[in-house]
């Protein structure tokens, strides 16, 4: 059975309310529980009577409780300094204290990612997948690495690391990645929002990511037309290109006790996809040319709605100054309501683990 709920990090006024502020909220709201980005978000210092009595405020409010770690490629670890501080200096260590503290308090199934989102000019380097130092190849072998020597510590511990579909880093790869460590500690946290910037269909990239999917991060996303190529805006589920029956009739075949955590937000988080850049195109060698058309074609449909008043445009869905607390409170409870219909519409024989192959 599917949970409902929500992500911590960017849970409205959450550096105010401190973990179990939003753990309260969140169980206030009716969500089902909290994924929270990193175990540092619950405790900076990885204080074992803190993070009991934040599990044990979990347990109490009846709220599932989701952790991660960091940073899993080693070009960007540098950009995680808390992570390898707790190591006194060493990278690997800090990580094996942080593992070692989500196990304590019952956490195992563990989010990372392989870079930050740079925003430089909101252009192509906005990505580490474009960085010119060192190749993205290069990254995907590093990280590789990093996770092979991490591999005997989740075994030991009973973890599993599973790393997001972020902006720079397609569902092909990780599959590669966690066909290459083992699946019994690498998967995949998913985020739809993020697999349309490397150009792949939403529905697409859930029957490739589905067996290996443990964790997630919920939203939509409109689709429209730039002279780049095309740009991505986050909606409410419902609201944009998103098949949501497809996509949660593949999850339950294979992974029927899910918890869908809505990552919240305040505006359109716009993200460049830049089809029409032959840099772009040349990076991607896994990229199929009929995800691609599909994307153009649900950016075709959408601009339709929006022409004929049946969807807010492009610059009339969030009001000036983006969403206030409330509204990202209310974005959250449209998402579980859109997903909870689409949920009671999905066949129960769906459901059932070992049923088969994922239906195309």
């Amino acid at each position: 059975m599917f949970r409902l709920g929500v992500d911590g990090r960017k849970f409205p006024r959450a550096s105010k309310l401190g973990p179990l502020g939003v753990l309260d909220q969140a169980a206030d709201n009716g969500f089902a529980g909290v994924f929270f980005r990193t175990v540092l978000d619950l405790s900076p210092t990885l204080d074992a009577a803190e993070l009991a009595g934040i599990r044990a405020r979990a347990d109490e409010r009846g709220l599932y409780l989701e952790v991660g770690l960091g940073k899993v490629n080693p070009f960007n670890t540098a950009e995680a300094p808390d992570v390898r501080a707790l190591g006194g200096g060493d990278y690997v260590r800090g990580m094996t204290r942080m593992i070692d503290a989500c196990r304590e308090i019952g956490c195992t199934e563990l989010w990372a990612d392989t870079a930050n989102y740079q925003r430089y000019e909101w252009g192509i380097f906005a990505n580490d997948r474009f960085r010119t130092d060192v190749t993205w190849p290069d990254q995907l072998a590093a990280t590789e690495r990093f996770l092979h020597r991490l591999a005997p510590i989740l075994r030991e511990r009973g973890c599993r690391i599973d790393v997001e579909t972020h902006e720079e880093i397609t569902t092909p790869e990780l599959v590669r990645l966690i066909e290459a460590v083992g699946d019994d500690v690498l998967g995949i946290t998913l985020d739809l929002a993020n697999v349309v910037v490397r150009g792949e269909n939403p529905m697409d990239a859930t029957r490739r990511a589905a067996p290996y999917v443990h964790l997630t991060h919920i939203r939509d996303v409109a689709l429209t037309f730039r002279p780049y190529g095309l740009e991505r805006d986050i909606r409410a589920c419902g609201d944009g290109v998103i098949d949501w029956f497809e996509v949660l009739t593949a999850l339950r075949c294979q992974q029927p006790a899910l918890n869908l955590s809505v990552e919240t937000v305040s505006g359109p988080g716009r993200n460049r996809i830049e089809i029409f850049s032959p840099a772009w195109q040349t990076s991607h060698p896994d990229l199929s040319t009929r995800e691609v058309m599909d994307l153009v074609r649900m950016a075709h449909e959408m601009e339709e709605r929006m022409r004929r008043g049946e969807a807010p445009g492009r610059d009339d869905y969030y009001p000036p100054g983006g969403l206030d607390a409330a509204g990202q409170i209310d974005f959250v409870h449209r998402c579980h309501a859109h997903l909870r219909a689409v949920l009671d519409a999905t066949p129960a024989s769906m459901a059932a683990p070992g049923d088969g192959e994922v239906p195309a």
